[in-house]
C-alpha cells in the first residue's frame, strides 16, 4: 500500500519567490531578442504617435472639406434665389421698404418682440418714510451757511 498524503491546501502552500526568481535562466538569445524587442518598441512609438496625430489632423481637414462644401451648397441656393424676380421684389420690400406705385404702406412704430423692451422700473422703496424736518428749510439754511461762512472746511 501506498501512502498518500493530500497536497497542502492553497491557503497554506507559501511561495518562495527567490526560488521562482532563481529558476528563471536567460540565455544570450533570450536576452538578445528582448533587447530587440525594447528597441523596436523605442523605434515604433514615435511612429505610432505621428501616425495617430496625422490620422486625427486627416480627420479634422475632412470635417472642415465637408462644412465648407455644405457653405457652398448654401451659397448656390441663394444665387439662385436671387436670381427669381419674386425674391427681389420681396427683399426690396422688407429690407428697404420699397412699395410699387399706389401701395398704401403702413409702418408700426413699437413692433419690438418683448424680450428687447426694458421692463419698468421697480418702486425703489415700498415703505412710506417721512422726514423729521421740512426739505426746504434745511436746503436755504444750507445755502446761506454756505454763503455767509468765512472760511471753507475742507472735508476728509
Amino acid at each position: 500500500m501506498r501512502n498518500t498524503t493530500a497536497p497542502p491546501s492553497p491557503a497554506r502552500r507559501t511561495v518562495d519567490v527567490r526560488d521562482w526568481v532563481g529558476g528563471v535562466r536567460l540565455s544570450a538569445f533570450s536576452g538578445i531578442m528582448l533587447g530587440l524587442v525594447v528597441l523596436a518598441a523605442f523605434a515604433l512609438v514615435p511612429t505610432l504617435g505621428t501616425y495617430l496625430d496625422q490620422r486625427q489632423q486627416i480627420a479634422a481637414l475632412q470635417e472642415s472639406v465637408r462644412l465648407s462644401e455644405e457653405q457652398v451648397v448654401a451659397l448656390e441656393a441663394e444665387r439662385d434665389r436671387w436670381a427669381d424676380p419674386a425674391y427681389i421684389t420681396s427683399q426690396a420690400r422688407e429690407r428697404l421698404y420699397y412699395v410699387q406705385p399706389g401701395d398704401v404702406v403702413y409702418l408700426v412704430d413699437d413692433d419690438l418682440p418683448q424680450g428687447v423692451i426694458p421692463p419698468e422700473q421697480a418702486p425703489v422703496s415700498e415703505d412710506v418714510e417721512e422726514t423729521t424736518g421740512d426739505w426746504m428749510t434745511q436746503f436755504v439754511r444750507s445755502v446761506a451757511n454756505a454763503g455767509l461762512a468765512r472760511t471753507v472746511a475742507v472735508g476728509g
